[in-house]
């Protein structure tokens, strides 16, 4: 049940930074939330898989230097930008005292292919005398460095340092869909520990990049084709993913009172778990994380990550059915595609934006990765 008490640890979001292929912002989201969609997709430029594009931004509103916007690849520009936003959401922008204290982390992919000089050295390699020398001196000579140990993920949270002069420390996780979930739970972890006041948390994912959508289709799971609904693609299952950026500030009621923030939402819980992925147990373990959070009321919301693979999106499903049978159901990637280590700190956002357009009065969140991991959070109206 809702719970509308707060105790002086309890973690609330008092800042939402959000982009994606809908556009920026809380408004922009929670009028597609109220309306259910209709979403962005692009069925012609990565044919035959659709994606959901990002609508353009002006970069300048969160990234003034040019300088720095030439140095980030599109997926950086998107983290930086979203949590900007979401610093402007929290009232904390300007706030040096504050960003001082402010801890970050990072929900992160890999770096982004050169698809031109890729292409470049496949074609010299087919017509060299001695390839793997020809090899070693162009992928030595042409690649950035920055792309050596998978781009350094860490950049983003170096960015977001430099451009919004954010000092505290900082964390990156890396793993597709959980490292969004362990990125969240382990902020709100910090925060009702007492071990944090103030924390930056989220993630940014650029789908339009033709080396990831040919990873995902190696391991088979892209959809292709149009575009369906997340829990209904069983004539074709798969991904459709969707470059998207989500941050959120989390603080504690304590500190969110004394300074008179607007709060968002409450976050009551956020867990995770791991199974072995053998038929029923993605099901098992989302109906153990959802059971811990408490009976649900009847007016509660429930907002899937799920990304639309065959098997472990039908148990994802099922677990709502069970745990919160009354709630309604809403597919983040329905409204924005499926953003991988995105994808939970965004479905968190909806989730937020939701509650504080009073569209329910609590909500679940949930979310299963395509290969392993899952995650669960539990929100209620402030």
């Amino acid at each position: 049940m809702s719970d509308m008490t707060m105790n002086r640890r309890d973690v609330v979001i008092t800042g939402i930074g959000i982009a994606s292929s809908l556009g920026e912002g809380v408004e922009v989201h929670a009028a597609a939330l109220a309306a259910g969609g209709p979403p962005t997709v692009d069925t012609e430029s990565f044919k035959p898989y659709p994606v959901h594009p990002l609508l353009a931004l002006e970069l300048d509103r969160q990234i003034p230097k040019k300088s720095d916007q030439r140095q980030m690849e599109p997926w950086q520009r998107l983290g930086v930008y979203a949590a900007g936003l979401a610093l402007d959401s929290a009232g904390i922008k300007e706030d040096a005292e504050a960003k001082s204290a402010l801890q970050v982390i990072v929900a992160a992919g890999g770096g982004e292919r050169d698809h031109a000089v890729d292409s470049a050295i496949l074609t010299g390699l087919r017509g060299a005398n001695e390839p793997g020398t020809y090899l070693n001196e162009h992928l030595m000579g042409d690649l950035r460095p920055t792309l050596f140990l998978a781009q350094l993920s860490n950049l983003l949270a170096g960015n977001i340092a430099i451009v919004h002069g954010v000092t505290g420390p900082s964390r990156t996780f890396m793993g597709e869909e959980q490292a969004g979930v362990d990125a969240i739970r382990t902020a709100h972890a910090r925060i009702a520990s007492g071990q944090s006041d103030l924390m930056l948390v989220g993630g940014a994912y650029n789908a339009e990049r033709r080396d990831m959508l040919l990873l995902f289709e190696l391991g088979g799971y892209l959809r292709q084709g149009s575009f369906a609904p997340v829990f209904a693609r069983e004539e074709a299952p798969g991904l459709i993913t969707g470059s998207a950026g989500a941050f959120l500030v989390l603080e504690s009621a304590e500190r969110a009172a004394a300074r008179g923030a607007r709060v968002y939402a409450k976050l009551s819980h956020a867990g995770a778990t791991r199974s072995r992925r053998a038929p029923g147990t993605v099901e098992s373990a989302l109906a153990g994380l959802v059971g811990g959070f408490g009976p649900l009321g009847a007016d509660a919301l429930a907002i899937s990550a799920a990304t639309g693979c065959a098997g472990i999106t039908a148990e994802e499903a099922n677990a709502l059915a069970k745990a919160a049978p009354s709630a309604k159901r809403i597919a983040a990637g329905d409204l924005v595609g499926h953003g991988v280590e995105a994808a939970f700190p965004v479905s968190v956002a909806l989730a937020a934006i939701a509650l504080s357009a009073g569209q329910a009065k609590e909500a679940v969140v949930t979310g299963a990765g395509h290969w392993r991991g899952e995650g669960a959070a539990h929100l209620v109206q402030a």
